[in-house]
């Protein structure tokens, strides 16, 4: 399997976090598409069918991240 540049998962994580505050803050429209968007871009980036996975797989990859801890993989 490809795997996404580290960069490109930092960027579509922080992306996400950051549209999922800004609609529950306001809940627009073009929010929630452009979120829709960002989520479908991580699970396919990182082999996933949801955003719960893909935002976990994705950390896992990122630099720093601990390969012995799955405990959220385990749920």
């Amino acid at each position: 399997m490809l795997m996404a540049h580290p960069a490109v998962l930092t960027d579509l994580v922080e992306q996400y976090s950051m549209l999922r505050a800004l609609h529950a803050e306001k809940g627009s429209p073009s929010v929630r598409s452009r979120m829709e968007d960002v989520a479908y871009t991580l699970c396919v980036s990182t082999g996933t069918r949801d955003i719960d996975a893909a935002l976990i797989a994705a950390r896992h990859q990122l630099p720093g991240a601990r390969p012995g801890d799955d405990s959220l993989l385990a749920t």
